[in-house]
């Protein structure tokens, strides 16, 4: 599949590879994938955030969320509500589990399992993995013959979880990008 990535979505997974290992984690995860296209620059994808009005300082913004969601073990707002509505506090928890443990005890996925490659090196967890099969399909529901980062950014608002909420709540949907990117040409993918 990665044949047929562009430039741009390589250093994409590439750079996201890295900021797993920057954040002390084994698996790649959407959010990884995430945090590196919110540091591209003259990419499609980087374009198409820009005209959302993701400047700088709301990519920060983007960041800051991602981090509170890993601080609740990667549960986004939706899973958290629903778990108050069950009478579980997720915030109080995560509060008493950084008490005992430390700040970002909960974020899971520390080096030192068996979750690195034999190189070391973090392998792609499943919400990592589905994003690319997803970029793929978008990709080809759009009859276009490369995956490019704008595709990865795609298949990242398609999916439920918190990289899709977050870029939602900073005015990045599915149906914005599509826009941005395709115009009036708004291809479904399955």
């Amino acid at each position: 599949m990665f044949e047929r990535f562009t430039k741009d979505a390589r250093d994409v997974v590439r750079d996201a590879v890295e900021q797993c290992q920057d954040s002390g984690v084994r698996t790649v995860g959407a959010e990884h994938l995430l945090l590196a296209l919110l540091d591209r620059t003259a990419s499609r994808g980087s374009f198409a955030l820009t005209a959302l009005g993701l400047t700088e300082e709301r990519r920060r913004s983007v960041r800051l969320a991602l981090e509170e969601a890993r601080r609740r073990a990667g549960l986004s707002r939706a899973d958290a509500d629903a778990l108050a509505g069950l009478g579980i506090d997720v915030a109080e928890i995560v509060s008493r589990v950084e008490e005992a443990h430390g700040v970002g005890a909960m974020a899971g996925g520390r080096r030192g399992g068996s979750g690195a490659g034999r190189s070391g090196r973090p392998r792609f967890g499943r919400d990592g993995k589905d994003v690319l099969e997803q970029s793929l399909r978008i990709a080809l529901a759009h009859r276009d013959r490369h995956i490019g980062d704008e595709h990865l950014l795609l298949a990242l608002t398609a999916r439920p979880g918190p990289p899709a909420e977050t870029l939602a709540d900073h005015g990045v949907t599915h149906a914005a990008l599509t826009r941005v990117l395709y115009g009036g040409n708004q291809a479904q993918a399955g």
